[in-house]
């Protein structure tokens, strides 16, 4: 990890709320770095440091294990999870990995990708697995709510108008980027907490200033292509990664995190082959930090 020197000088040059990254080398995946920052007062929880990094509620709590989100301490050290194996296949347009809660733009110019976290559709509303397209982006969106959804508010004695204009109000925030898939966006947000959670209705909801940023950078006819991997595998430097993430909590009964992250090797061993510290990935698999975790005995020249 970086020191808090170059930590700082790191976080300035995100301003914030961007994680423009540099793609990597051919033949690797990771980009980022992870670092650390000490908590400035007792005031500050995680969710502050998440929104201000362009992280995740989710993330920031995994790759923190044992502190309290919301009185982490003053001057407690806490890791910020900016470095990611990037999502398995073709490096183009925008991806977006459930699991992750985490979505990808690889930029036309091919050097870079920026990355932001997202919320998913919760357990019952279920973000979908598709290819599609971006529609179109929206500036100051009006929200009419499917009758679907008025009608989950209205038992919950929690009516709602049949149009929510533009404003405070609006769950959709100051942007919505209009998918190809009928009825879905990707949008900004009026509770910036469901951002890295599981809470929305199917959309994808972003940071505020995250989505502006977004809408003004994607165009129409970008493919948008939504997965659902927890467990990623990748080259850095000739050694050997996993980035163990949890299920979504409907395919936590079947899913096995330890088959999963041997899979993954296997299959990225396919392309290097170098020796396995088999006890490393098996840790990996059971804290799901959702870092990437070194669990090859060596590095070797890439092919």
């Amino acid at each position: 990890m970086r020191g808090l020197t170059g930590v700082f000088l790191l976080l300035c040059a995100l301003n914030a709320s961007a994680l423009t990254l540099s793609m990597p080398p051919p033949g690797e995946d990771i980009v980022g770095e992870l670092v650390t920052v000490r908590i400035a007062s007792y005031s500050d929880t995680l969710p502050v440091y998440a929104e201000h990094y362009s992280v995740g509620f989710r993330e920031i709590v995994a790759a923190n294990p044992g502190v309290n989100p919301w009185v982490p301490g003053e001057g407690r050290e806490i890791v910020l999870p900016v470095e990611f194996i990037l999502p398995p296949g073709n490096r183009v347009g925008i991806v977006i990995n459930l699991a992750e809660l985490r979505i990808y733009y690889y930029q036309p110019d091919g050097q870079t990708v920026v990355t932001y976290p997202i919320g998913i559709g919760r357990e019952g509303w279920e973000t979908p697995l598709v290819s599609t397209t971006v529609l179109s982006t929206i500036k100051n969106p009006t929200w009419v709510p499917p009758p679907s959804i008025r009608a989950e508010h209205a038992a919950a004695g929690d009516p709602l108008p049949s149009v929510v204009p533009p404003g405070p109000d609006n769950p959709l925030g100051g942007w919505a980027v209009q998918l190809g898939a009928k009825g879905y966006f990707i949008h900004g947000t009026n509770k910036d907490l469901g951002v890295g959670m599981r809470v929305s209705h199917g959309c994808m909801r972003m940071y505020n200033g995250d989505v502006e940023e977004f809408a003004q950078l994607v165009k129409r006819g970008t493919p948008v292509r939504i997965i659902n991997a927890p467990v990623k595998a990748g080259w850095k430097g000739g050694s050997l990664y996993v980035e163990v993430h949890d299920a979504l909590e409907e395919q936590r009964a079947i899913q096995v995190p330890e088959a999963d992250v041997a899979d993954a090797i296997h299959m990225a061993l396919r392309v290097n082959s170098v020796d396995v510290n088999w006890v490393q990935a098996k840790a990996a698999a059971v804290h799901r930090s959702g870092l990437p975790v070194r669990v090859s005995t060596e590095s070797i020249a890439i092919r």
